[in-house]
């Protein structure tokens, strides 16, 4: 080749002959330029249709995706921070690798898993925390609810029980009325005349058979008592001192023989006045008039069960 060449250049060639073996010789060189360049354009081809093939094989998406791509990848591109020595090298694809693998894979899903337990950790431990606040408020509303009913069933046995506190006083207060307008009105339940001989206070057998018959009737009886009245013959002064003898023998037989309380015997000295009711004006025998006056509430007492309460307050004797 080179002797061609020197063979071939304007000093050895003259005239016509030199410039036709100029144009044979630019061919040739320009066929030796462009072989490595070709081999060079056709290494970049490959390399350019490998990931381009790739990516075509995946399904295509809409020009609004795409669209929405390159923006994410231009905005990743500007706001992308300088990679720093603990993130892990991406390989030479980049994020878009065709062809991961499975460590490559599991790399990038790991972290997404641990995330994701963690969210089922915190809802869980969510759920947990409603139940059990759900299972305190509805305790909560219970003790309430048993609180209210309790309150309630106080509320009504003390209702109950003012009406009834109510009631014994009205009673009460009627009984109190009724004692108040019967205490003192008697009426004459029984009596009896015992006649002295002689005008002399002493108690002949017939006598004390009267009074003995007279008294068994009091045996039981409440709020009653006994008027006992002297009547003599004589007049003035000597009549009204004989009645008063008279009266006080009676008395005094009644007391210490059939035990009838004192309190409930009342004398007077009439002398010869006639007794009440009689058509005569002055007494013609000695003798003593005994009436029993009972009270109108104490008939009602008895009555009534021998153990119950009296309403006058007095003791039976």
């Amino acid at each position: 080749m080179g002797e061609q060449t020197r063979a071939l250049t304007p000093c050895n060639l003259g005239g016509e002959s030199s410039l036709e073996g100029v144009h044979l010789m630019k061919p040739i060189a320009l066929s030796q330029n462009l072989f490595p360049r070709q081999f060079a354009l056709i290494l970049l081809a490959s390399a350019i249709a490998v990931p381009a093939l790739a990516q075509q094989g995946q399904p295509s998406a809409g020009p609004q995706s795409t669209s929405a791509t390159m923006a994410d990848d231009q905005s990743s591109s500007v706001a992308k921070p300088l990679p720093s020595a603990s993130t892990p090298k991406e390989g030479f694809w980049g994020r878009v690798n065709p062809f991961a693998r499975k460590k490559w894979v599991n790399n990038r899903v790991d972290p997404l898993k641990g995330e994701l337990n963690e969210l089922d950790e915190v809802n869980a431990k969510n759920g947990r925390d409603i139940q059990d606040v759900d299972r305190r408020s509805q305790a909560g509303i219970r003790q309430a609810q048993s609180a209210a009913d309790a309150a309630n069933q106080t509320a009504t046995a003390a209702g109950n029980q003012a009406q009834n506190a109510s009631n014994l006083a009205r009673g009460a207060s009627d009984r109190v009325d009724k004692l108040n307008s019967g205490l003192d009105q008697y009426h004459q339940a029984n009596e009896v005349e015992v006649v002295f001989r002689g005008g002399q206070p002493i108690l002949s057998a017939a006598a004390r058979k009267q009074l003995d018959d007279f008294a068994a009737n009091l045996t039981g009886r409440q709020g009653y008592i006994l008027e006992i009245e002297g009547h003599s013959t004589q007049a003035s002064v000597t009549g009204i001192q004989s009645s008063g003898r008279l009266a006080e023998a009676v008395k005094r037989y009644l007391v210490t023989q059939h035990e009838i309380p004192v309190y409930r015997l009342h004398t007077v000295a009439l002398g010869n006045a006639p007794a009440e009711g009689s058509d005569e004006t002055r007494s013609k025998t000695s003798n003593v008039h005994i009436r029993l006056m009972e009270n109108s509430l104490a008939a009602q007492e008895a009555s009534s069960p021998h153990d119950a309460p009296s309403l006058t307050g007095a003791e039976r004797p």
